[in-house]
């Protein structure tokens, strides 16, 4: 492509993306097409010659993004919600353009050296101390896995390192645990490091659905006895159903106690602790040994940016350093190689978007946003609890909701059912996304605010829904 080629069709790449930034909302939230549908009205083997670029930039708006559930939508509420913005959409664009591997110092200083700038600059935000150190990845489950795997280095005597774990009659039980509420990647983890899911221990919770940090006791105790080692605890800030917040410093002290290692998924709440107020759900996370928070769910910065902080290094580091000759280079340990803390070797120069994002908000301007989120779920709550068809489930910890629709007379083992209707019916309007989750076995509706375009209105509409959906029949 020739330098005033791509300038045309980049300039009409920018416009593009400038309007849909802008208007979101000209997009149904959820497309209205079929499994198959979109594969079935394209080629189905590769063009032979080069097409043009209007050619492609047309198929892109007339058959990619009627097909694309649109997560920009400030009525997208399920999940997590998260949004592009113009500060992060440039610096990806400027990402790809660079296409730098960050493996080494030396194959990118400055991917290097702005991941670890930025990730300190983050970490003061949060208000954690300054013995974590920080490195991005893709996701809070890559993360996750990560931690668990520098867990292990804390036991030499296992040598899982050179040996191994199969065949091993040496080889002891271990134990990972955490509460019956946390994410999914947990279990991923412990399937692919190899523990196999019956050394995970699911910690029943409290009434607030936080973990009991008793029965976690008595579980650790437990395992001892039988001669398995507790090897690690993963405490959550703000679990994915509920966003509840296990009792860190309790669990905390536990792990000192008997040795295990700490790690915090506060993927999507540790984000609201650079509020002043919010502080005090990181609370006890200072003495963890890792803690993963996502700027790509609630800090506005496009997929995908995951912050790993760890207060011990080296041992992520012994747990994945391998340096073949091809990768040896004069600095030595001079310098921080980021491949050495991951199983990537590829790495992309992910904190450039951060870093954008941070610079053109400031702190106070991030600040406003996640307020306002916090406000408008408050608010949300205010409106559920006022109305006596409506029962929230969950407290409102952070910016989600979680509630169900209970009109008067319907019996309790109709309500699951009743509610599974509802929702089918509101995300079939494509207004609104919502997404479902069960708390003690009840289905409940989640209203994720997160997005930067959400205003009470789309709040106010997505409840609407649910109360005409509820009344219908």
């Amino acid at each position: 492509m020739q330098p005033n080629e791509f300038r045309r069709h980049g300039h009409a790449v920018v416009d593009w993306i400038a309007d849909y930034l802008e208007n979101p909302e000209q997009w149904p939230v959820l497309p209205g097409v079929r499994p198959g549908e979109l594969r079935s009205s394209l080629p189905p083997s590769p063009p032979a010659r080069g097409e043009s670029m209007d050619a492609v930039l047309d198929d892109f708006r007339k058959l990619i993004v009627p097909a694309t559930t649109h997560w920009n939508h400030p009525a997208f509420m399920a999940y997590f919600a998260n949004s592009s913005t113009g500060a992060g959409v440039l610096g990806e664009a400027l990402t790809a353009a660079l296409n730098v591997n960050a493996m080494l110092w030396r194959t990118s200083p400055a991917a290097t050296e702005l991941e670890l700038l930025t990730l300190d600059w983050l970490r003061q935000m949060l208000g954690l101390p300054e013995k974590f150190f920080g490195v991005i990845g893709d996701t809070a489950s890559s993360n996750t896995l990560y931690a668990l795997a520098a867990a292990r280095e804390m036991h030499p005597e296992l040598r899982i390192r050179q040996d191994g774990m199969p065949g091993r009659a040496d080889m002891p039980k271990v134990a990972v645990y955490c509460s019956e509420e946390a994410h999914s990647s947990v279990d991923k983890a412990v399937m692919t490091l190899g523990f196999g899911l019956s050394a995970l221990r699911k910690i029943p919770t409290d009434d607030q659905l936080r973990m009991d940090p008793e029965a976690l006791d008595a579980a650790v105790k437990s395992d001892r006895r039988v001669g398995a080692i507790p090897l690690a605890v993963v405490a959550t800030v703000g679990t994915t159903s509920t966003t509840a917040i296990d009792p860190v410093p309790a669990i905390a002290a536990i792990c000192e106690r008997e040795k295990m290692w700490l790690h915090i998924d506060a993927s999507y709440g540790g984000t609201a602790a650079i509020l002043p107020e919010m502080r005090y759900a990181l609370e006890g996370c200072d003495r963890a040994d890792s803690l993963v928070v996502n700027p790509h769910k609630w800090l506005f910065t496009p997929m995908d940016c995951s912050a790993l902080y760890t207060s011990r290094p080296e041992l992520l580091k012994q747990a994945f350093q391998h340096v073949p000759e091809f990768l040896v280079v004069s600095e030595g340990e001079d310098v921080v190689n980021l491949m050495d803390y991951g199983i990537s070797l590829g790495r992309r120069f992910r904190a450039l978007k951060l870093w954008f994002v941070i610079r053109n908000f400031g702190v106070e301007g991030l600040q406003s946003l996640i307020r306002e989120h916090i406000r408008l779920a408050k608010r949300l709550a205010q409106w559920i609890d006022d109305d006596p068809t409506l029962e929230r489930l969950a407290e409102v910890n952070f910016s989600t909701v979680v509630f169900r629709h209970r009109p008067a007379g319907m019996a309790a083992n109709e309500l699951n059912q009743h509610n599974t209707r509802v929702l089918e019916k509101v995300n079939a309007t494509r207004e609104v996304y919502l997404s479902h989750t069960r708390v003690r076995g009840s289905y409940a509706f989640r209203v994720a605010i997160g997005n930067i375009h959400t205003t009470e209105a789309h709040v106010r509409r997505a409840l609407d829904l649910v109360r005409e959906a509820g009344r219908s029949k």
